[in-house]
């Protein structure tokens, strides 16, 4: 059966046996229950599974048009999906009058689609002329709500990003790669060669550009223009569009490292006037989304194994530039699983679902 009160939206949950998909039914079980139903939606060969959902199970219906039959204006479906996924079914819940908060790249670049971190910029959820809200990746959600509350403060002019990304943004297929590869690492008496982990892994690199089991591999997606990846030139897009910045110089490197969990990024923003590092650490420590721990004296600064499993993203080793009054330089780490996808879902989708009740 599906949980479900009296009256209140139904939220359908799309690609729920996922791994995003499994972060985020945990949320809901510590969330305020402001749902009227859940709604469990994944490919066909999961139809039938039974999966946890506020102390009750709930059967995954198969991804078709009848999954969203009874849904309206009101109720939220949340895409959790591939972008091709996403395109081909958030249409079949829109046309039902629902309302869609989508977490692929299907709709991100389209400027009839508002683009939301709920901590920078949550209005923007309200004007939705396609009935859909796009959520960013997970590395532009690490960072979006720290650079929202630093640009209200001193107003942002060019931005130098190098994230280091856990395998779990690849999903499971991500995970079961490193685990698998760490495993072959670990059965293998190693001299110290970087050949030596290579002919370990084999052609075993899984969804990565190269072995990622000791070792750190500086791509993410596909060639683009000028030497570029295209993940690079989507987080510069995205950063654009949240901050409302659309001449904003970023600048991007993803680089692969094996970190199961908890996207990490070395930040420099550049202001448009000098930058006080103390005065940055009380703008962030109030800033909705983001904790600060910043003592280097004592050893505390965020690293991925204290963000995973929580909220908000932790942001660190804040100190100002030494060759620019303007410039900070700061670090940042986030599970990507929960605060960089199932937490901004859930954030967006009770927005929309406020504006009904």
């Amino acid at each position: 059966m599906t949980p479900a009160r009296s009256s209140g939206p139904v939220l359908a949950v799309v690609g729920a046996t996922g791994a995003v998909g499994s972060v985020l039914l945990q949320l809901l079980s510590v969330r305020a229950d402001v749902w009227g139903g859940i709604r469990l939606i994944a490919s066909p060969r999961s139809a039938g599974r039974l999966l946890a959902v506020r102390g009750e199970e709930a059967e995954v219906l198969a991804l078709t048009e009848d999954a969203f039959d009874g849904m309206g204006r009101g109720d939220v479906a949340v895409f959790l999906t591939p972008a091709d996924v996403s395109a081909r079914w958030a249409p079949a819940a829109t046309a039902r009058g629902a309302a869609v908060v989508d977490q692929s790249a299907a709709f991100r670049e389209d400027p009839r689609v508002p683009l939301v971190v709920p901590e920078v910029n949550a209005e923007d959820a309200r004007e939705r002329p396609r009935g859909i809200v796009a959520g960013p990746d997970c590395v532009t959600a690490a960072m979006a709500a720290a650079l929202g509350a630093l640009h209200a403060e001193y107003g942002l002019r060019d931005l130098t990003v190098s994230s280091y990304q856990a395998a779990s943004a690849s999903g499971r297929a991500g995970t079961e790669a490193l685990r698998r590869q760490m495993s072959l690492v670990a059965g293998t008496s190693l001299g110290g060669m970087t050949g030596d982990v290579r002919r370990a892994v084999g052609e075993d690199t899984g969804p990565f550009a190269g072995p990622l089991a000791l070792n750190v591999v500086p791509w993410c997606g596909d060639l683009a223009a000028g030497g570029w990846s295209t993940h690079e030139l989507a987080i510069r897009a995205q950063t654009r569009r949240i901050l409302r910045l659309p001449a904003l110089p970023v600048a991007v490197t993803c680089v692969q490292v094996p970190v199961l969990t908890g996207h990490s990024l070395s930040l420099r923003a550049r202001f448009d006037g000098a930058v006080d590092a103390g005065r940055a650490r009380e703008v962030l420590q109030a800033a909705p989304g983001v904790v600060v721990v910043d003592d280097p004296a004592a050893g505390e600064f965020p690293t991925p194994v204290d963000a995973a499993g929580t909220d908000p993203a932790w942001a660190g080793r804040l100190r100002a530039s030494l060759d620019d009054p303007c410039s900070l330089e700061f670090f940042v780490c986030a599970d990507n699983l929960l605060h960089g996808s199932a937490l901004n879902a859930v954030q967006t989708a009770e927005l929309i679902a406020a504006e009904f009740a």
